[in-house]
């Protein structure tokens, strides 16, 4: 089945990438800005079939930039071989390397990402009618940037904000504090629409961020709650906590208790004995 563009407003087209799974939903989505000179954000994993639609949906128009909102493999692997196939530059977040003396927790992430120019907050790039402003949005990645359109109001939110469940934050890399810190950037601002990277577009994205920091508040407390009956390890948390879900994201919640309990620990809230959390004294 061939992969076609969906026109979501005058400067926005949407690509669904073909790689669903428990992680990124329907898949990846990639979107389309502007027209005869446009931005692609989030070229998506090295399919060559997302990248062939890319390519064919922009027939006769030019690329102009290409942007990631960060690295996983998810979503910039695709943009060297558009650039190899356009000579786009690669511009957006920075660079990613994790180094570690644990097991290894940047297997999703795309080593091989080198952008020609890193965007830092508030800085953009534009086009004929286009503009998009970066905006600085770390916690689910340490170099995650959503991108607003100043001229629609929309913010392409990535993984920060995703439209079927709540982001992924993964020590040592993924910070509890600085994500619920970029939910107050965002709750400071007053954009339109939200498109994010997976799921339907957020049409009220100040409740939809209120009600995530409220979720994330409401399991702090779980984890509080729990370790007041008794020090325990973070997969005896996640059974609780997480009843019903798919056995397949364990992990993924267990990296989210522990970014909790990391956040917690640097508050003086709990402590930690070899693999075991308690509350602190």
């Amino acid at each position: 089945m061939p992969i076609l563009p969906v026109t979501l407003e005058p400067l926005v087209r949407r690509l669904l990438a073909p790689n669903p799974s428990p992680f990124t939903y329907t898949g990846t989505e990639t979107y389309l800005v502007g027209r005869s000179e446009v931005a692609v954000i989030d070229p998506g994993p090295d399919l060559a079939e997302h990248v062939d639609a890319i390519l064919a949906a922009t027939q006769g128009e030019r690329i102009a930039a290409i942007l990631c909102t960060h690295t996983h493999r998810d979503h910039s692997p695709a943009a060297r071989i558009l650039q190899a196939a356009t000579g786009a530059p690669i511009v957006g977040c920075a660079g990613l390397t994790l180094e570690d003396d644990g097991p290894r927790a940047d297997a999703a992430f795309d080593p091989d990402y080198r952008p020609d120019r890193v965007l830092a907050d508030g800085e953009s790039v534009s086009g004929p009618g286009w503009t998009l402003e970066a905006v600085a949005t770390p916690g689910h990645t340490s170099n995650h940037l959503c991108f607003a359109l100043r001229e629609s109001k929309a913010l392409f939110s990535g993984d920060h904000i995703m439209g079927w469940s709540t982001t992924v934050v993964s020590p040592p890399d993924g910070d509890m504090a600085d994500y619920m810190r970029s939910l107050d950037t965002l709750l400071g601002r007053d954009d339109r629409i939200y498109y994010p990277a997976h799921g339907d577009p957020v049409t009220e994205p100040q409740r939809f961020v209120r009600a995530i920091a409220t979720h994330r508040r409401q399991r702090e407390r779980q984890i509080l709650d729990l370790l007041e009956q008794e020090a325990q390890a973070v997969p005896a948390m996640v059974a609780a906590m997480y009843r019903g879900i798919d056995p397949r994201l364990h992990g993924a919640a267990g990296r989210s208790v522990l970014a909790h309990l990391i956040d917690l620990e640097a508050r003086d809230r709990v402590w930690r004995d070899g693999e075991n959390w308690a509350i602190a004294a």
